[in-house]
């Protein structure tokens, strides 16, 4: 799955980066490298972009650049 598709308030498992994306760079350079978890946080009201965090600082990213980060799904805890 795409970090795009992750729904707001899901957290995921950063599991690659597509390297051909031109924002791939950027994208490691923010800290979204394998192994990282990361929460999506909210959308803005038309959808684009969306706040997520990331080793706790919150960054935006639009959907175009989230598609090139693929994750697993992290599962909530029971309670």
């Amino acid at each position: 799955m795409t970090l795009a598709r992750l729904p707001v308030g899901a957290s995921a498992r950063v599991t690659a980066i597509d390297d051909a994306s031109p924002v791939a760079s950027r994208l490691h350079d923010l800290g979204f490298v394998p192994g990282t978890a990361v929460r999506s946080i909210r959308r803005a009201p038309l959808g684009d972009p969306t706040l997520y965090e990331v080793r706790g600082a919150q960054l935006c990213l639009r959907r175009s650049e989230a598609e090139h980060v693929l994750v697993d799904a992290i599962q909530a805890a029971p309670r």
